[in-house]
C-alpha cells in the first residue's frame, strides 16, 4: 500500500475537523492516541463518518463498484476493517435517492446495508457490534481509509451514485437461458464421468451462441443498437495471470474482448450484456473444474507445474469453444455481416476504454504440467 504519513506525536485532536485530518493522515499506530479512553469521542465518530463518505465517493467516481470495493477489502483488509468499509459504502449510497439498478444490485450482493440507528453516530455502534475497544475500532477505520486512499481510477463500468444514468439498466437478459446455464454448469462441476465432457462442452457453447445469434437479429432491426457494456471479473490468487488467459479465451469465443489488470488481479470484459453473463458463468465453472483437476493430479504440487497446467488448460479450452461457436455460426451464414458489425462495435468500445493495451505472454516451464492441463481441458464441461 505504500507508506502513510504519521501524525506528529502530541495532544489528541479536539474538534471534528482536526479528527478528520488526523484520520486521513494516520498510520495504524495512531489509534491509541486518537481513542485513548473507554469511549469513542463524539467528534471522532463524526469525523469518521464524514471522511468515510468522502473517500468512498472519490473511489466510486473513479470507477470502483460495490463488488470491486468488496473484493479489494477481502484481499487487502482484515475482517473488521472490511466490515467498516462496507458500512461506509452503505452510508455513502444512502445519500442518493436513485442509483443505477446494477450498482444497487452489487451493493446488496456485497451485504452493504444501513443496519445502525441513524440518530446515533455509526462508529460507536459498529465498535459495540464487533465487541471492539475504541482503540481497536479506530485502528480498523485507519486501515480501511488507508486502502481507500490507494485506489487508482479504473474503467467506469456503471455510473456512480449522483451522476447521470447515461446507460440504462440492461433489458435483454434471458433469465430462462441463464437458468439452463446454471443448471448445466452445476451438473458439469459435480459429475465424475469425463467421457461426457466433449458433448456437454459443445452443447453449452452452442446454446450460448444460438442465443446470441437470435439477439443480434433483433438488434439488427433496431435503429440504435445498445452500446457494448463492461464488467470486471476478479481472480483469486495464485496464478492470476494464467487464470486471466482463461477469461480471455472464453471472452473471445463469446464475441467479447478482455484485458487483465495485474495490480488488482481483475479482468475487464467488454461485450453485450448477455455475452458478458455467458463469459462470467462459464469462466467461473471452468476455474472450479481446472483447480479441482490440477490439485487432484499426483504431479501437480510444484508452482511451475500448476501454472503450466492452467495456461495449457486455457489454451485448449479456447480451441474447443471457438470450434463449437464456429460450427453454430456456420449454420446461419446470413448473419455474418451482422456479427461483423457487432464485433466492430465491441472492438471500438474496447479501444476507447483501453487505448494503450500492452500484450504480455505467460511463461510455461513444465512440459508435464502442459500435457496434464490439456488433458484436463478435454475432460472439462463448459456447461451452459
Amino acid at each position: 500500500m505504500g507508506k502513510r504519513k504519521r501524525v506528529p506525536v502530541g495532544p489528541p485532536p479536539t474538534t471534528a475537523g482536526e479528527f478528520g485530518n488526523a484520520l486521513i493522515a494516520a498510520a495504524p499506530g495512531d489509534a491509541d492516541r486518537l481513542a485513548p479512553g473507554f469511549t469513542v469521542p463524539a467528534e471522532l465518530a463524526e469525523a469518521a463518518d464524514r471522511v468515510g463518505r468522502q473517500l468512498i465517493g472519490r473511489a466510486c467516481r473513479g470507477g470502483w463498484l460495490p463488488e470491486d470495493l468488496h473484493q479489494a477489502a477481502r484481499r487487502r483488509l482484515d475482517e473488521f476493517a472490511g466490515s467498516y468499509l462496507l458500512d461506509a459504502l452503505a452510508a455513502y449510497a444512502g445519500q442518493f435517492p436513485v442509483v443505477h439498478t446494477d450498482w444497487q444490485a452489487q451493493l446488496d450482493a456485497a451485504g452493504a446495508v444501513r443496519w445502525w440507528t441513524e440518530t446515533e453516530p455509526h462508529l460507536p455502534q459498529w465498535a459495540a457490534k464487533h465487541i471492539l475497544t475504541p482503540s481497536e475500532a479506530v485502528a480498523a477505520v485507519i486501515d480501511a481509509f488507508g486502502l481507500l486512499k490507494t485506489l487508482p481510477a479504473v474503467t467506469v463500468v456503471l455510473p456512480a451514485p449522483g451522476t447521470p444514468l447515461e446507460r440504462p439498466a440492461r433489458h435483454h437478459v434471458d433469465e430462462k437461458k441463464l437458468g439452463r446455464v446454471r443448471a448445466l454448469l452445476a451438473k458439469a462441476e459435480s459429475s465424475t464421468f469425463p467421457e461426457e465432457a466433449e458433448a456437454l462442452s459443445a452443447k453449452a457453447q452452442e446454446l450460448m451462441t444460438r442465443h446470441a445469434l437470435d439477439r443480434v437479429l433483433v438488434e439488427a432491426a433496431e435503429a440504435a443498437p445498445e452500446r457494448p457494456a463492461a464488467r470486471r471479473i476478479w481472480l483469486d490468487t495464485p496464478y492470476t495471470d494464467a487464470k486471466s488467459l482463461l477469461v480471455h479465451v472464453v471472452a473471445q469465443a463469446n464475441r467479447c474482448r478482455a484485458v487483465f489488470d495485474s495490480r488488482w488481479e481483475f479482468v475487464t470484459v467488454i461485450g453485450d450484456e448477455d455475452d458478458l453473463d455467458s463469459v462470467e458463468l462459464l469462466t467461473t465453472s471452468l476455474l472450479v473444474q481446472a483447480t479441482r483437476a490440477m490439485i487432484a493430479d499426483p504431479a501437480g504440487r510444484s508452482r511451475p507445474f500448476r501454472k503450466s497446467f492452467l495456461v495449457s488448460y486455457a489454451t485448449r479450452i479456447g480451441e474447443r469453444l471457438e470450434r463449437a461457436a464456429e460450427a453454430t455460426i456456420a449454420e446461419s451464414p446470413e448473419l455474418l455481416p451482422v456479427l461483423a458489425s457487432h464485433q466492430k462495435n465491441v472492438a471500438a468500445a474496447f479501444t476507447e476504454l483501453f487505448p494503450e493495451v500492452v500484450n504480455k505472454s505467460v511463461t510455461v516451464r513444465s512440459h508435464e504440467g502442459w500435457g496434464a492441463g490439456r488433458a484436463a481441458a478435454d475432460r472439462a464441461r463448459l456447461g451452459d
